[in-house]
């Protein structure tokens, strides 16, 4: 099946029939992490699974408040916990994807700008990329190696 949209330098469609033992429990990880989310107000789902370079997964959902915008996406919740829980662990992978009851095939479910940022802060925390996998359309899945595809353009502090 052909894409429909034209990815960065650095993504590529990755099918699920292509997923290795470990991608197919950070995939089902997620799914399990989506349906916990707390999503009253859009009931857009999103679950987010992390493996730590000493295998451990953690998962997690994003969770929303009517103090909007006190809620987080399940990719910040994820990273956070990471970062206060193994601070000494790196991310090696991250694994997006959503539990909505009228998902739309025609769209890619990436994660927002706020998320891409506290992946590139992540990033450069641990000194290396994260393998981020995520949500194309048709059922299809896109992998990008480090965020740098996904946010060319991050914002740095100076050194």
């Amino acid at each position: 099946m052909a894409t429909k949209y034209l990815l960065p330098q650095g993504c590529h469609l990755y099918l699920r029939s292509n997923f290795d033992d470990t991608d197919e429990k950070l995939y089902q990880a997620a799914i399990d992490a989506a349906e916990k989310a707390y999503a009253p107000y859009s009931e857009f789902k999103v679950g987010a699974s992390a493996l730590l370079e000493n295998d451990i997964i953690i998962t997690a959902s994003n969770q929303e408040n009517s103090a909007f915008p006190s809620g987080l996406c399940a990719e910040r919740v994820a990273l956070f916990y990471a970062g206060s829980q193994h601070p000494n662990i790196g991310v090696k992978k991250l694994f997006i994807t959503i539990a909505v009851t009228d998902k739309d095939p025609t769209l890619v479910y990436a994660p927002c700008g706020c998320c891409r940022q506290v992946i590139a802060e992540t990033e450069k925390r641990q000194e290396k990329p994260i393998q981020i996998i995520f949500e194309g359309h048709d059922n299809q899945f896109i992998q990008s190696n480090g965020i740098a595809p996904l946010l060319p353009f991050a914002f740095k502090l100076p050194e």
